[in-house]
């Protein structure tokens, strides 16, 4: 199984204020629902593994209320299935039992008082059919009536996110444009009149190609009934191996010094850097937890230690205290390649791979952690892809590659300048900038309004 670690992007289309001196954002996705999906769309209902202790799984509410509670986290992200949802019946109505099961975890989460994310994690097809683009289905009409239904159930509930599909690829750009769109309005006719709604563009929605494949100038045409863009994000994604594929077990020297380079080392630099830069940045969500087993290589999953949950050093160390320290002078430096030694990162043996980072790429903060951090996906959810995501939520602030370049003089390995492929994409006015990233690269987009 291929490197993957999960950071999805955000960018509202639309301001939020920010005042915080940290990013107002930081928590972890909750995985199991989506266990077993693949990049065709194929999700194998038997291979799900609710983040649930009461159905088999982790204890993915015990974990959130330890998440809030200890750690302050604000925002969590719960992958599922399609399949799942409607237990193998396209078009039909959510399933009672697997809905019942998935609302478990959502209740839960909102009983923390924090924000909700569902990923519907299908890559824009149903067993290998393109919605709205294969004459076998799914239809746009059946999308649209899946996400009318989910925000249906939910439409009271202010701090549910609705992410519309986790990474469509090979996709016609403007006949996706036109399904997102109907399931936009599916979901604010239903009732769900202020929750975010994430749009998420071809490739992967790569961020590297998210203006030169069309995506964005697709996107910045959906809008609200009325024909507002308020609440309107979109979902920008960023891969890890050289060519920004996601096909590739190995990853270039670092994940900021193009726009931004396709491979992250250390989550550690990463996150202090978001935390220094929060009149950008708005957060982070770390993949992650929920079912992953504690002993799996690069779990974020508490473990259970005389009654009460206890972070694992890697969870501690680089997504929580960047977070708790933000404030303090956090200084992110290069670690010689010659003092440094290469990192040998294995997935579990059912995935049969082993993933080496490059020894000359590795960064720490100087509170003493330096190591290469790279996630994998879980034993049966083998999209096949090493990426990372990463949520861009826009701020007021205006001219990212100011601040960018701002903090690049005193922090070593931070880019320069804003990207090119987002920041000269075609008709782009009035830009506001503002990132919110899930443990990974750090992604820039723009409002497009």
């Amino acid at each position: 199984m291929l490197l993957k670690s999960l950071v999805f992007s955000l960018v509202f289309i639309g301001g939020v204020a920010m005042t915080a001196a940290k990013v107002q954002f930081m928590g972890m996705n909750i995985a199991g629902f989506e266990f077993g999906c693949q990049i065709d769309g194929s999700c194998p209902t038997s291979s799900v593994t609710p983040p649930l202790s009461t159905l088999g799984g982790g204890d993915g509410a015990g974990q959130m209320q330890h998440f809030v509670n200890d750690d302050q986290m604000n925002i969590f992200r719960l992958p599922v299935s399609w399949q799942f949802l409607v237990n193998n019946k396209l078009g039909d109505t959510l399933d009672s039992t697997n809905f019942g099961k998935y609302d478990q975890l959502m209740q839960s989460c909102l009983s923390t008082g924090a924000y909700c994310a569902i990923d519907l994690h299908n890559f824009a097809r149903f067993n290998g059919n393109i919605i709205g683009q294969s004459s076998d289905g799914p239809s746009d009409a059946q999308f649209a009536d899946l996400w009318t239904q989910l925000a249906t159930k939910y439409k009271s509930d202010t701090k549910v996110v609705f992410g519309l599909m986790n990474e469509p690829h090979d996709v016609d750009i403007t006949a996706w444009a036109n399904t997102v769109q109907l399931a936009v309005t599916g979901i604010r006719n239903a009732g769900a009149s202020t929750q975010m709604i994430l749009l998420p563009g071809n490739n992967f929605t790569s961020a590297a190609t998210f203006v030169s494949n069309g995506s964005g100038a697709a996107l910045i045409k959906v809008a609200n009934p009325d024909a507002s863009t308020d609440g309107l994000v979109l979902d920008i994604h960023k891969y890890l191996d050289v060519d920004n594929s996601g096909t590739h077990s190995d990853c270039t020297t670092d994940n900021i010094s193009d726009a931004f380079s396709p491979c992250f080392t250390d989550f550690c630099a990463q996150n202090a850097f978001l935390n220094q830069n929060s009149d950008v940045f708005l957060g982070y969500i770390a993949w992650g937890a929920g079912s992953f087993a504690t002993s799996y290589t690069l779990s974020l999953t508490p473990s259970k230690q005389n009654g009460r949950f206890v972070d694992n050093a890697l969870a501690s160390q680089c997504v929580i205290s960047p977070w708790l320290d933000a404030g303090t002078a956090i200084v992110i430096s290069a670690i010689a390649s010659s003092t440094a030694t290469d990192t040998a990162i294995s997935s579990p043996s059912s995935q049969g791979s082993s993933i080496t980072a490059p020894a000359s790429a590795d960064t720490s903060v100087s509170r003493g952690t330096s190591s290469n951090i790279m996630t994998t996906s879980p034993s049966g959810n083998g999209d096949g892809k090493s990426e990372t995501q990463s949520a861009l939520i826009a701020s007021p602030t205006s001219g990212l590659a100011t601040s960018v370049s701002r903090t690049s003089t005193t922090t070593t390995g931070i880019p320069s300048s804003a990207p090119s492929q987002l920041a000269n994409g075609a008709k782009m006015e009035e830009v506001s900038w503002g990132i919110m990233a899930v443990t990974g690269a750090i992604i820039v987009a723009a409002l497009l309004r």
